[in-house]
């Protein structure tokens, strides 16, 4: 239910045009407005009201429309247009990188071949290491060419292999993982190597959410959830089935001015983040043609990837 008196006095600069709409016999509309809604949350929606007479009474009709999935599209076909035009950055600043970086190498080990001191040794050393940690940053950067390799994949089996993973991460430090798993998913077309890293990705960064201080030691809590989800729209497209996967943790959450941009390349809440996990995530779900979402408040962070089941259209 709505409180429709808190759209009309929102739109209190109209109610004028739309008194003389209405007393002419005309529709009123009214585009990107505000409703609140019984809990006392805001959506965006265009409405209409249309008069008419029933047995003799004036009478008005309200349509209202939700814009809550054309924004999400939107913010969606932004982020993936954002996402090319790094990618595209990136992969041209890595190859000029990449060129140097190779020189300095091959000139620390030439050097590193002419020295008899193991003391200056440790120097040449170094600069390899370092030349090399770069080269690897570089890499994950630009991200993985390799075409995926799709095939049936069980989501259980990719959620079971990263739960494996992580367990040896986080033991001692009081998290549980917590799985939930819906039986009736049957297998989807994806790259299971792609899917663990991207799932592994979210799930290290609930871990690391959970290693803040703000929460009290063995009550971090990370949750593994999957359901099915029947006529499903992702994107823009209509799937009769789709899986959904959501990662929980119960950390300090994600600052609200991060919210919007933390599946950008370079965009960490750590210090010492690279801020390349979600980046790499995003584009991988994008790539099986999924959606991820996250929404998040101090006690309960989500990250939702939703992957198409049935054909888009079907």
């Amino acid at each position: 239910m709505l409180f429709i008196g808190d759209l009309l006095i929102k739109a209190a600069e109209d109610i004028g045009e739309m008194q003389t709409a209405l007393a002419n016999s005309n529709s009123f509309t009214k585009r990107q407005a505000q409703l609140k809604l019984m809990h006392g949350k805001s959506v965006d929606v265009d409405y209409t009201i249309t008069p008419f007479e029933e047995n003799g009474e004036r009478r008005a009709l309200l349509e209202i429309t939700s814009l809550e999935h054309s924004y999400r599209i939107s913010r969606e076909e932004s982020l993936n247009s954002t996402h090319a035009t790094t990618r595209e950055l990136v992969r041209g600043l890595a190859h000029e990188i990449k060129n140097p970086l190779g020189g300095i190498r091959g000139a620390a080990q030439l050097l590193a071949a002419e020295l008899n001191n193991a003391e200056l040794s440790d120097y040449t050393n170094v600069i390899i290491e370092e030349a090399d940690r770069l080269h690897k940053l570089v890499d994950r950067l630009v991200g993985s060419r390799q075409p995926l390799k799709m095939a049936p994949v069980n989501l259980h089996e990719v959620m079971e292999r990263v739960r494996n993973l992580v367990e040896a991460e986080i033991s001692g430090n009081g998290i549980e993982l917590i799985r939930d798993y819906d039986p009736s998913i049957p297998t989807v077309l994806a790259d299971s190597s792609q899917l663990i890293q991207a799932m592994l990705n979210i799930v290290r960064n609930a871990m690391q959410a959970l290693f803040s201080p703000e929460v009290e030691h063995n009550l971090g809590r990370i949750y593994l959830r999957t359901r099915i989800i029947r006529n499903a729209t992702i994107g823009a497209k209509f799937h009769r089935l789709a899986a959904s996967i959501k990662i929980i943790d119960n950390g300090p959450g994600i600052k609200p001015e991060m919210i919007d941009s933390i599946f950008y390349p370079m965009i960490s809440g750590r210090a010492e983040g690279t801020g390349l996990g979600l980046s790499i995530t995003h584009s991988i779900v994008n790539q099986h043609k999924g959606v991820i979402e996250c929404e998040s408040r101090p006690g309960a962070t989500c990250f939702t990837v939703i992957l198409p089941i049935a054909p888009a259209g079907t």
